[in-house]
């Protein structure tokens, strides 16, 4: 993740100081009426992406937990959405975050996102043992194989010149 250095966080603050009251005020009612306009959509968005929000406060550092939980909690939610596109209604927006069963996709989703992350680098470190297990066991079939071809006493012979 980029980090923004303190002459842009400076330069920001500063525009943001430079616009007139005005400029502020048109911004604040922009904002306002898109709030306003938008409510349903805020309201299931902001429950359905409640363990993404939370790993954005607990853990902000941490950018592969983020992305992983972030994702697969974006794709439970977005059935939903399109739902809610189609009525955009305030009571149909209620009743979707009022549903236990949507709650369980939405945020199940996001908890198939934890488990994937927890559990990826098991699945390689055990991936990673059994491939390392069959390169053992055929290592194992050529050397009986070698030592049928040249006899155990040779290679004793140079096993014990080595040392």
């Amino acid at each position: 993740m980029k980090k923004v250095n303190t002459r842009q966080k400076n330069n920001l603050s500063q525009s943001f100081k430079s616009l007139s009251l005005g400029r502020k005020m048109l911004l604040a009612v922009f904002l306002t009426m898109i709030a306003s306009s938008a409510l349903p959509i805020l309201i299931v968005v902001f429950v359905g992406l409640l363990p993404t929000i939370t790993i954005m406060l607990i853990d902000p550092k941490n950018s592969a937990k983020l992305i992983i939980v972030g994702c697969f909690n974006v794709s439970g939610l977005f059935v939903y959405l399109v739902n809610l596109l189609n009525q955009m209604e305030m009571d149909y927006a209620i009743s979707l975050v009022g549903n236990v069963f949507n709650m369980i996709i939405m945020l199940g989703s996001a908890a198939l996102g934890f488990v994937l992350y927890y559990e990826m680098p098991n699945l390689f470190v055990m991936m990673s043992k059994s491939s390392s297990q069959r390169r053992l066991v055929a290592i194992d079939k050529q050397l009986n194989k070698i030592s049928e071809e040249w006899g155990e006493n040779i290679i004793n012979e140079q096993i014990n010149q080595k040392s």
